[in-house]
């Protein structure tokens, strides 16, 4: 039993989500994305939620994986893409000026 699979995945009101045959498209504010889902793995929406359900157990190693996927799939076009570093520790000659690390 796939502990991940089975969570739903909320989904912003300002998301929309279309199902066609295995593909799930996706458009958001920060652009459009697309996700291909396996043979045995089908994806319903339900009360603003996306729920991710298998036909069987031999795709029980593909259920979580397919729910991570459109979960940050729909991240993406939500919040987009950032990355953050954190210096912690003694040693480092880095300082943050702003935007920019010096």
């Amino acid at each position: 039993m796939s502990r991940i699979g089975n969570k739903p995945i909320p989904v912003p009101a300002n998301v929309k989500v279309r199902f066609e045959g295995s593909i799930v498209h996706l458009e958001g504010p920060k652009g459009k994305l697309q996700n291909e889902l396996p043979a045995g793995i089908r994806m319903e929406l339900v009360d603003g939620h996306v729920i991710t359900k298998r036909e069987t157990a031999e795709q029980a190693a593909l259920h979580g994986l397919v729910r991570a996927l459109v979960a940050n799939s729909i991240l993406g076009v939500t919040e987009g893409f950032k990355k953050e570093l954190d210096i912690v520790g003694i040693g480092y000659r880095a300082e943050a000026k702003g935007q920019t690390l010096v």
